[in-house]
């Protein structure tokens, strides 16, 4: 609600949770996962 209020609209994007109790490997196989869309998301026009 907060950026619509300020007309800003971010890029997001959502991986799975609870994050703090994950092991170095598991962290980084999330990562993996999530890396072309944050690719896709901070290289569109």
């Amino acid at each position: 609600m907060q950026s619509r209020s300020l007309g800003f609209d971010p890029a997001m994007v959502f991986v799975a949770h609870p994050i703090q109790d994950r092991s170095d490997a598991e962290l980084r196989a999330l990562a993996d996962q999530a890396v072309e869309q944050i690719v896709r998301s901070i290289s569109a026009p």
